[in-house]
């Protein structure tokens, strides 16, 4: 049997899925990388369901997307936290950056963006005369450098102000822009380290910038290769992954954890709860390649 470690609560960990459509092989590795690295080290492991953008989703997606983790054995220790609750929440950090002179409006279309999607109409000099709709931005001083240690990539040091001058924290529908948003959450729920797949390492810079302008602890970030086609394309709701077959939990599992170059739990465990057990015991960081993307054909997919 698994000894199970004393609750640390120097570590809390969560999964934060968007409700466009059910769970595929990729959010299963992300979210079992997630599970076990909290479950290891004794750690707190929530679920966030970052239901932000009406317009994408699916309607029934999120009461999938949990049905799918619980097929898989994957259980969150607190509430769900939904983001489309926490609206009151993101208007006051944003009023807290606001008070700081740190946004301006902008009324740009995408077609006059820069190809990094920052302002190029000089909004920020003509502020009375901007037209709605409008989206908020924040400033980036051009001599504001990112620096931290992904637990798998390694050293990373980015000139966010040299390579992106402003970007949005609320969009021009009204809607409160992802980077934002998780950064209030993972303050609020205590976050000390995101593991999450490597698409979102350029996210990573804004949060950054974003938690210290907050005056928030940066968590310690972990961002996991992605799992694309033989064609490079990653997999994702948008390029029609196949939906996980929440009758062949066990099978997933083992193909998830092989993406992840993980002891592969003997064949006698045929159970969801004794290969977690099996998994948990053994997740190793250190065995997942420091790698942006692997094929799905390394864990017998064809992708």
């Amino acid at each position: 049997m698994l000894t199970v470690p004393r609750p640390n609560k120097q570590y809390r960990g969560r999964f934060a899925p968007s409700p466009t459509g059910p769970l595929h092989m990729g959010s299963l590795i992300a979210a079992l990388a997630s599970y076990l690295d909290a479950r290891h080290h004794g750690g707190t492991w929530l679920v966030r369901m970052e239901d932000l953008d009406p317009p994408r989703e699916e309607p029934g997606a999120s009461d999938s997307i949990l049905h799918s983790l619980r097929c898989h054995g994957l259980l969150w220790d607190e509430a769900v936290l939904y983001q489309s609750t926490r609206s009151i929440t993101y208007a006051g950090a944003l009023s807290m950056l606001a008070q700081a002179g740190q946004l301006f409006s902008c009324d740009c279309g995408r077609a006059i963006l820069e190809a990094d999607g920052a302002c190029r109409g000089n909004c920020r000099a003509r502020q009375r005369q901007l037209a709605d709709p409008r989206a908020i931005r924040i400033v980036v001083p051009p001599e504001y450098e990112v620096g931290f240690t992904d637990l798998l990539q390694g050293p990373q040091r980015i000139p966010l102000g040299q390579s992106l001058t402003d970007f949005v924290v609320r969009r021009k529908d009204g809607l409160f822009a992802y980077q934002l948003a998780v950064v209030v959450d993972d303050a609020a729920q205590g976050i000390t380290h995101v593991v999450r797949g490597s698409d979102l390492l350029d996210s990573t810079p804004r949060q950054i910038f974003l938690q210290q302008e907050l005056a928030y602890i940066t968590p310690r970030y972990c961002h996991l290769p992605v799992i694309t086609t033989a064609h490079g394309q990653k997999f994702s709701k948008q390029n029609h992954a196949p939906a996980l077959q929440n009758d062949q939990p066990v099978m997933n599992l083992r193909c998830a954890l092989r993406f992840l170059y993980q002891r592969e739990p003997p064949a006698q465990l045929t159970d969801v709860e004794a290969v977690l057990a099996y998994a948990i015991e053994r997740w190793s960081l250190r065995q997942v390649p420091a790698a942006m993307a692997l094929t799905a054909a390394s864990i017998g997919l064809d992708g």
